[in-house]
């Protein structure tokens, strides 16, 4: 092993990635595979559905929060408008986390859309409705993960920029009062 080669990260919160994988190819490959072992679409409908499901209640609740320091949630405040929330660790604790880690959450994130995306156009290809529908919930809940936490993200730069700026700008205050009270 050469010394001068810098070390190889690994994963830094195994488990978690695994379970963020296992229930995205659990759905994708139950969903394919299933029509050579059930002809009834009602057990294809249910069992990928709620695969789905844990998928978004897994990434949403667990693997956003420790693999890239996210969580989103969305409420209705008391004028029934839809108020979208945010959480993110400060800056510090977001520049620690695993790269790998990182990598992984966003890439299976968007490659899940693009799968049951691809899964959509053969179903329609094939004139089959039904499955449509099902693709269609799995999609819905995917979009609405990559929605969640890319707003997030966003409003995490947007958190930073604002702190830095302030920042900076108090700084700037205090010294110019240091300057002028000599």
């Amino acid at each position: 092993m050469d010394p001068n080669q810098p070390p190889v990260e690994n994963y830094a919160n195994p488990k978690t990635c695994f379970f963020h994988v296992f229930f995205k190819a659990g759905a994708l490959a139950f969903y394919i595979l299933s029509s050579l072992f059930f002809s009834s679409f009602v057990i294809i409908f249910v069992v990928t559905v709620f695969l789905a499901a844990l998928d978004f209640w897994v990434v949403k609740n667990l693997s956003g929060r420790i693999l890239v320091g996210l969580r989103w949630w969305n409420e209705i405040d008391d004028m029934g408008e839809s108020v979208w929330k945010f959480e993110s660790l400060d800056q510090e604790s977001l520049a620690r986390m695993n790269k790998k880690d990182s990598w992984l959450f966003w890439w299976t994130l968007y490659l899940t859309a693009v799968a049951w995306t691809v899964l959509g156009i053969f179903s329609l290809i094939k004139f089959q409705a039904d499955y449509l529908l099902v693709v269609g919930v799995c999609l819905t809940l995917s979009i609405a993960n990559i929605i969640g936490f890319t707003k997030c993200r966003k409003d995490a730069k947007k958190q930073f920029q604002q702190f830095a700026t302030q920042t900076i700008a108090s700084q700037f205050s205090s010294t110019l009062q240091s300057a002028f009270s000599v």
